[in-house]
C-alpha cells in the first residue's frame, strides 16, 4: 500500500480519505500506519459537511445501498475522478459500476 501511495504521489496524483474511513479503520487494534498516512500533508480529508451528507443520502436512496461510509467514499472518488482502494470492490461497484477499482 504504501508502494502505490509513493507512486500515486510521484506522478503528482492526490489522495483523499474520506473522515468517516477513519474512523472505520480506527476500530481495529493497530493503526500505525493508518496514523503515517493521515500525517502526511499530501493527503486530503474529507469532511461531510451538510451539503455532502445529502448527496450521500440522495446517492444512499437512488443505489439502494445503505452504508453511508462506503457512499462518501464512492462519491469522493466520483468527484474527483480517483480510483477507490478496497478490499471490498463488489460493495464499491454497487454503489457505481463506473469506478476504477483497486482491490487490496
Amino acid at each position: 500500500m504504501q508502494a502505490r501511495l509513493d507512486e500515486t504521489l510521484r506522478r503528482g496524483g492526490t489522495v483523499c480519505v474520506p473522515v468517516g474511513v477513519i474512523a472505520q479503520a480506527w476500530r481495529g487494534p493497530r493503526q500505525v500506519r493508518l496514523a503515517r498516512l493521515l500525517k502526511s500533508r499530501d493527503i486530503d480529508i474529507a469532511i461531510m459537511t451538510p451539503n455532502v451528507a445529502r448527496s450521500v443520502g440522495l446517492l444512499c436512496a437512488s443505489t439502494r445501498h445503505d452504508d453511508v461510509i462506503d457512499v462518501h467514499v464512492a462519491l469522493c472518488a466520483r468527484e474527483r475522478r480517483h480510483a477507490v482502494v478496497t478490499s471490498d470492490p463488489d460493495d464499491m461497484s454497487r454503489i457505481d459500476p463506473a469506478l476504477p477499482i483497486i482491490r487490496v
